[in-house]
């Protein structure tokens, strides 16, 4: 793990002509910590997190971990420093779900994997701490949307990069591995070190186990700051058009309760 921040200045990320996001700036995201980018469909939550992990083309601006500039390397360079889980893996894969992770592994080599057989038994450690050591052998076009998201979690997970960006990786879960896979992600971010940033639409999750939340409304930055300081009744009606409140579990956990839509609203 690096112990370096990561810092985005001046990004601008488009498709084509069309910009989704412009002239953005984060203050650095630092190790140890998750940050949870939120707001509503077409937000530009998951435009941003694939901008900063350098996958569209023609990305602008400065991504840059400690001294390095990431948008600056080669795929294959980057991949050793940041990992990127997208919304689920494609189905009709043939291959197993060790063939994947360790041709992962393989394909960026590290002290981790500099054999293929160390490679083999640091993807079933990976699986195990996820608990699904059981489908290893499973082919990926025989599993459930669910089975491949904690499936392309173990890949990201597995180089134990510095930067690990998640988008929604709980979107095919049901509730029980919702929460499990959440706290594995905090987890080995704050116990490793790492910058995690993850893209979610569920507010009580993002509120639950992100230090921070950043939210975003078309392309653009509306609150940036702890989950207290930045889910509130005003950035509610603003960015999700919706009159709600904020209010505290008897555990002491933020929930956010929605009374109705904002009338007039588009």
């Amino acid at each position: 793990m690096s112990g370096a921040s990561l810092s985005v200045t001046g990004l601008r990320v488009a498709y084509g002509r069309r910009a989704v996001v412009e002239g953005l700036d984060l203050a650095p995201l630092r190790p140890g910590t998750l940050t949870a980018l939120v707001g509503p469909n077409a937000a530009g939550k998951s435009t941003l997190l694939r901008g900063i992990a350098g996958l569209v083309p023609g990305t602008r601006g400065a991504v840059r971990l400690g001294e390095r500039d990431l948008l600056a390397m080669s795929i294959p360079e980057r991949a050793r420093h940041l990992a990127y889980m997208p919304q689920g893996l494609p189905g009709g894969v043939a291959l197993t779900v060790m063939e994947t992770l360790v041709g992962a592994l393989r394909a960026t080599p590290t002290a981790l994997a500099p054999n293929g057989a160390a490679a083999a038994a640091h993807a079933v450690a990976v699986l195990r701490r996820l608990g699904i050591e059981h489908l290893a052998m499973r082919t990926l076009d025989r599993l459930s949307g669910g089975q491949r998201q904690l499936v392309g979690l173990a890949q990201a997970l597995a180089r134990e990069p510095a930067v690990l960006m998640l988008d929604e990786p709980t979107s095919a879960l049901d509730l029980r591995h919702q929460m499990s896979v959440m706290a594995l992600v905090r987890e080995t971010v704050v116990s490793r070190g790492l910058v995690g940033v993850v893209v979610l639409h569920d507010l009580g999750l993002a509120a639950r186990f992100a230090d921070r939340l950043v939210a975003l409304s078309e392309g653009a930055i509306q609150a940036d700051g702890t989950p207290a300081e930045t889910l509130t009744p005003d950035l509610l009606a603003r960015v999700y058009e919706v009159e709600a409140r904020v209010e505290r579990c008897s555990q002491g956990h933020l929930l956010v309760l929605a009374d109705a839509p904002i009338r007039g609203a588009a």
